[in-house]
């Protein structure tokens, strides 16, 4: 059986629940990691989870300088 990468939210405290490019799977606490733009098409996001984040040192985009 395969370990699950979802986290418990603590109380009160909304959370994102999408697809995380890193593990392919859906999960919640995802956040938006890369923003793929192209010049004339629609582009993409990458968003990853809270343990992927922790285990591939991704920071999210929002909170880079």
């Amino acid at each position: 059986m395969s370990e699950s990468t979802q986290t418990e939210p603590t109380q009160g405290t909304p959370t994102a629940y999408g697809w995380c490019a890193w593990h392919r799977q859906h999960a919640g606490g995802v956040r938006l990691i890369e923003v793929i733009e192209q010049g004339s098409g629609s582009g993409g996001a990458l968003y990853a989870c809270g343990p992927c984040r922790e285990t591939h040192g991704l920071v999210p985009f929002a909170d880079r300088p």
